[in-house]
This record gives C-alpha cells, structure tokens and sequence, in this order.
C-alpha cells in the first residue's frame, strides 16, 4: 500500500499548540506537510495568552525535520483569521489545507450564562471557522484544491445541559461544512466535519479512570485522511472516539402526506409521521452534495403528487 503524504501540501491548523490540533500537526508534518502552527495559549475558557505552546510544536516538527511556523493570531476576529492564513501565504506561498481545531468552554444555564461567556465560545468555534474559512477559500478557488477539516461535537449532536454556547457552535458548524462543500465541489475543494473524543485539558475534572483508551492519537489518522488529496467524500460528519469511526449524518423519517392538515390531524398521526419503521428503509438520509436540498424538495413534492393521485383515485 502507497503511504499518503502531503509532500509540497501547506496546513493551518488552529488550536495546535496542545491535544487533538498538536497531535494532527505533528502528524501532516512528519507526512512531508508544511505547517502552520496557530494557537493563542489561552486557557479552556479563553483567558490569557501564551506563545508558548505554539512555538514547541514548532521546534518538535523542526528538530524532526519538518518545516512549520507560529501563529498566535485569534481565530475570533476577522483580522485574526486573515492573518493566520495570510501566514501561510507569506511563509509558503499557499494555502491547501485548513483544520479549524481552536476551541474554548464556558458553561452555565440558558437562565444564568452571561451573554458574554456565550459570545466568547461561539466567537471562537463557529465565528472562527467563518472567518477562517472566508480568508482561505478564494486562494483554494483560485489554485483549484483544497481540503476543510472543521470541528464539530457529540456535544453538538445531541447537546449537554449547561454548555449552550458549546452546543449552538458545534451544531452550527454542520452549516456552514455544507456550503463550503456545495460552493467548493465546482473548485475541487472539499469540506467534512471530524466529531472527535480524546482525553485532554477539556477532560481536566472529571473522572476518566474508566474510560478506555482514548488517546488523540486515535483521532488524528481520521483528519489527516479528511484532510489528503485522496480524500472522497465531502460534506460528511465523522465520529472518532475510543477506537471507533463512524459516519454521522441527519435523517428525516418518510414522514406523512395529507392533502391538508389540522391540529388534531397532527396529534392524530403523529406517531406515524414519527414512524423510523425498518431501518433505513423509512429513512431519509440525504447528503448535502450534489444537493440534498434539492432532492429534499423532490422526494416532498414526489409523495404529495402520489397523495394526490392516490385521491383523485
């Protein structure tokens, strides 16, 4: 089997000066990639600053033979973002691979989180990732290829009590994946989404003495493989976690088609129209390139013409 490499490719990855984004970087890197090391040093929850982090990551790939450089620029400001990608473009001449990693927690209640703890998460994970992707996208469109690898959560998913501003981001982000990989598919750039579980500074205060193992390691394959030339999917979720990979996508159930609908005719069917049936047969999965969207709308419109012809019957 030929090794995949990323010979002559140039990576930003933000949040790469520890966990998961040091780990993928050392990763591209010791696969020939050029890197751009983008972390601000902040805390989980977004304080201080620290060039620390960045800067030995840098020498681990370099006394390895890499070839990567800092960046301490903030991921939640338009300016920030432009100049991490504009680092990449002064140091190399390129942009080819984009892995938004950077990432803060605040927690509280919808009834008790400060506006500003919730500006602060979202500002990092989702309006990063905007600002990121908006910077990097026209030199990929112009150069003809680029690779998206953005953050998404479980937490995202299926959500946890208290982590809102963590929960809108990582949901949000399930977007925004799809238009880059819409508006990118003509330009031969693709985007997907890693869903990651690995224990690290965000596991710090809980009980992780039964967890298996679960080491960054174990994620870091999934997004370099997201992340290559050879990459064939766009527009996808991937879970990583303990071992395990796994597609995540959204459903819709077949659902019910009546001519028209009252109040009590939702009550009435609504565990029809709740009804998964015999997996997946029941299920719509569709995925959002060439157009979910559109096939959305066909799908709809195919069964209340049926329903409709049914009852002119």
């Amino acid at each position: 089997m030929t090794e995949r490499r990323f010979d002559g490719r140039v990576a930003v990855i933000t949040g790469a000066g520890r966990g998961l984004g040091r780990e993928y970087a050392l990763l591209l890197a010791s696969k020939g990639a050029r890197v751009v090391v983008n972390d601000l040093g902040v805390s989980m929850q977004g304080d201080g600053s620290d060039a620390g982090p960045a800067e030995t990551v840098v020498r681990e790939i370099r006394s390895a033979s890499g070839d990567a450089v800092v960046s301490t620029d903030s991921v939640a400001t338009p300016a920030g973002s432009q100049a991490i990608i504009q680092a990449a473009l002064d140091h190399y001449g390129r942009i080819d691979i984009l892995i938004h990693n950077a990432g803060t927690v605040r927690y509280g209640s919808l009834e008790e989180i400060p506006n500003a703890d919730f500006e602060a998460v979202v500002g990092v994970h989702l309006m990063g990732a905007f600002y990121l992707v908006r910077s990097a996208f026209p030199h990929m469109a112009k150069a003809g290829y680029g690779r998206v690898v953005l953050t998404s959560s479980i937490g995202g998913l299926y959500s946890i009590p208290n982590g809102v501003p963590y929960a809108v981001s990582k949901s949000g982000m399930i977007g925004l994946n799809n238009v880059v990989a819409l508006e990118g598919a003509a330009k031969n750039i693709k985007s997907n989404i890693i869903l990651p579980g690995a224990v690290t500074r965000m596991a710090e205060g809980l009980d992780v003495s039964q967890y298996p193992p679960m080491g960054v390691d174990l994620v870091a394959p999934v997004v370099a493989w997201l992340a290559h030339e050879s990459c064939s999917v766009t527009g996808e979720m991937y879970t990583s976690m303990a071992g395990r990979v796994a597609k995540a996508f959204i459903a819709e159930t077949e659902g019910v088609y009546r001519p028209s609908w009252s109040i009590d005719d939702v009550a009435e069917q609504i565990d029809a129209i709740r009804d998964t049936g015999k997996l997946p047969d029941k299920l719509w999965a569709l995925p959002p390139v060439p157009s979910g969207f559109g096939e959305h709308l066909q799908r709809s419109f195919d069964m209340a013409r049926k329903g409709q012809q049914k009852a002119g019957k």
